[in-house]
Formats: structure tokens, sequence, C-alpha cells
């Protein structure tokens, strides 16, 4: 696509950005991984709002259980690579759209290379692969670029977003020296400080940490991708103040509820360390980890 039919195919952007301003978005490159529940969604959004270039990571196929929320899933592309599906999608989109694919997902070992000569990460790794979003996380920070990151919860989105120099992944989270069960519930507390979809749940016995599944609607992905792509426009054109964590923002469409949190020291926030407490009686968790005791307890001791 040359720079008339991308002018002209990005044209209904200008209004809400400026021209100048839509030719830096042709220039930018984002890291994301993650093409599942959201991260398609993330993939074809900041792709119609012209952003340039991308990388992309995921190692998954197409399965009939992504059909009620992911970007891509159809009964044309069972059994068909993520990565290479979206890629397809987004070129669709876009014919000059420079993508580099990364089907093994993000390892140790290509971590470096995904994140080579990127502007920004934005996040769509799986809730339940903890290793792969800590070691991610680790090495924005090292590339010092800016990440957002977006839990589809509900029917609704919680966003944080981690800058460089600011607060880290994981001093906001704190997942060090955590068992698997502690992580999971920490990354769920810290993701939904205020739990604004928990008073609508029709199933409880839907969420099982055990067999790495809970529940999510298409609903919350794309509300997930739009809250992102705002953000990722808003950094890459220096478009004002971003509130990087420990503060975030809850939307939920069904209460038609908005919560900006504000959660000093992370996890370790009284208030986290109550949430915390909550979710482990509720999920049955008697092992703690040393950081993990309630504030209340902690204080009488």
């Amino acid at each position: 696509m040359d720079l008339r039919r991308y002018n002209e195919s990005f044209s209904r952007n200008i209004g809400w950005v400026t021209q100048a301003e839509q030719n830096l978005l042709r220039g930018k490159r984002i890291a994301l991984a993650g093409l599942g529940g959201v991260g398609g969604s993330h993939l074809l959004t900041l792709t119609r709002l012209g952003v340039g270039a991308f990388h992309i990571a995921d190692l998954d196929v197409f399965e009939q259980v992504n059909f009620n929320r992911q970007a891509g899933a159809t009964i044309s592309t069972l059994g068909k690579s993520k990565v290479s599906v979206l890629m397809q999608m987004a070129r669709d989109i876009n014919p000059d759209v420079d993508i580099r694919c990364f089907n093994e997902g993000v390892q140790p070992n290509n971590a470096d290379e995904f994140f080579q000569g990127c502007d920004l990460y934005v996040d769509g790794i799986d809730f339940f692969a903890v290793d792969a979003r800590r070691l991610v996380f680790r090495k924005c920070e090292e590339f010092r670029i800016p990440a957002v990151t977006a839990a589809p919860v509900g029917l609704g989105a919680a966003m944080l977003t981690f800058l460089p120099g600011g607060m880290t992944f994981e001093q906001y989270f704190r997942l060090e020296g955590c068992d698997r069960l502690e992580q999971l519930i920490r990354l769920m507390a810290g993701l939904t400080p205020r739990l604004l979809q928990a008073s609508y749940v029709a199933d409880a016995t839907a969420v099982d940490f055990d067999n790495r599944r809970v529940p999510s609607t298409g609903i919350a992905c794309e509300i997930c991708a739009g809250m992102v792509a705002a953000q990722v426009m808003k950094i890459l054109l220096n478009r004002g103040k971003v509130k990087p964590a420990p503060r975030g923002v809850h939307f939920d469409a069904y209460r038609q509820k908005l919560v900006h949190t504000w959660r000093p020291w992370g996890n370790r926030n009284p208030l986290q360390r109550v949430l915390l407490h909550f979710l482990r009686k509720r999920l049955g968790k008697r092992t703690l980890h040393p950081d993990a005791q309630p504030a209340v307890k902690r204080a009488a001791s």
C-alpha cells in the first residue's frame, strides 16, 4: 500500500488524530504476545488505527472452544496457527503492514529478538501463562518500553499500564516466591482490585484454576481492545499524561460503571491484602507465602 492508499484507508481516523500523527503511527512497531482471547482483537484494532509494524507471538492453534470470543476463530480456521491466521487478517486490512511472526511464542531464547526495535508492548498472554507473562514484562523493563495489559473480565475490562522508570510488573503484582495458585490469585487481585464483575457471576463453578479455565466473553475482549488501543495511541503520540501502575482503570459494561483504582505498593497495599485473603478463602487456598499474610493477622503477630 503506497502512501496515497494508506492515507485513504485510514482517512476516517483524521479528526481524532492529525495527518502528521497518522503518519507517526504508520512508523511505529508494536510487540504483541498472545493472540488468543483478546490478542487477536488487539492486533486488528491497532492495524485499523494505522500502526505500521508488529511483532506477534503465539504457539497455539484455533479450537472450537475459542469461537465465543477470539478474533480469527471460525470453522475455516480450526486447527490453524493463530499467528498465521491473524497475520493474514491484518494484511487484508493493510497489505503493507510489516509483521514478524514468532510461532513458538516468547521464550527465553528469543525474547530479546521479539522486543528488538519495538516502541511498545501490548499484552495478550493467557491468564494462566504466568511464567511467560513475567518474562515479557521483565524484557519490557530491560528494553525500557511501555507495556499495556487489559484483562477481559465479566462484561468489561480492567487495564494497567507500566512505563519505563515507574513501578514494575513485579513490584505491583509481587509474584516472586509464590506457588502457582498464589500467583494466579495475585494476578486476579492486581488486575481487578474492585472486582466489579463479581456481583453478577451466574455460575461460580466455571472458575476452575486447576484445569486452567475461567469464563470469558467476546464482549469483554472487544472492550479490552478499544481501551488498550486508545491508551497505545496516547502513549505513542505523546498525547498528554498517562496514569501508570499502581493506578488502573476498570470499566464494566454490564453494570455501566467505571472506576479508577490506585493501589500504592501494589499487592502489598492493605486493601489488596484484604482482597487477597478473601480470594484465597473463596478458592480454598490454605498454604500462604510468608508475604501473603492478611494485614490484620500480620499486625497482631
